[in-house]
């Protein structure tokens, strides 16, 4: 079943401004670690996939996720400061991606987890918001930071 791009941007937009107003972001761990994919769109310099780790905005579409080669998977709940500044941050050192509202079938919005940072930031200054972190001094600190390395 394919899923064209339009829809997965717009529920990758929808995950952006939810998370953003929830200040929670949802994973699916199991004693092995979170879930991940391989990327469609991405190869590393060998031709090889990137890997990528899913999140959702949502515990129930999170949940609906566990089952099959998830199915001993657990929902878990993120701060959204802790995913910016922990998970993207280190996902970027990485290498990794982020897949978001990825569905039952395994379709979702691949991302670089700095861009990801930057779309929160966007979300959250259009909303009045900011956030306290432990390695930052606001999302300004944070976005200047990122800027630093991305350019």
């Amino acid at each position: 079943m394919f899923q064209d791009s339009i829809t997965l941007k717009n529920r990758h937009l929808k995950f952006i401004k939810t998370v953003s107003e929830n200040e929670i972001v949802y994973g699916l761990k199991s004693k092995n670690g979170f879930a991940t994919s391989s990327s469609t769109q991405y190869e590393d310099d060998n031709g090889n996939p990137i890997e990528l780790i899913c999140f959702w905005a949502e515990k129930v579409r999170a949940k609906s996720c566990a089952k099959d080669e998830w199915k001993n998977y657990k929902v878990t709940e993120i701060a959204l400061s802790e995913f910016m500044e922990n998970w993207c941050v280190g996902m970027a050192n990485d290498g990794l991606l982020i897949g978001t509202e990825f569905d039952q079938n395994l379709f979702g919005f691949e991302a670089e987890p700095l861009d990801v940072i930057l779309e929160l930031i966007t979300e959250l200054r259009s909303i009045g918001k900011d956030l306290n972190f432990r390695k930052f001094n606001g999302i300004n600190d944070l976005e200047n930071q990122i800027k630093e390395v991305t350019e």
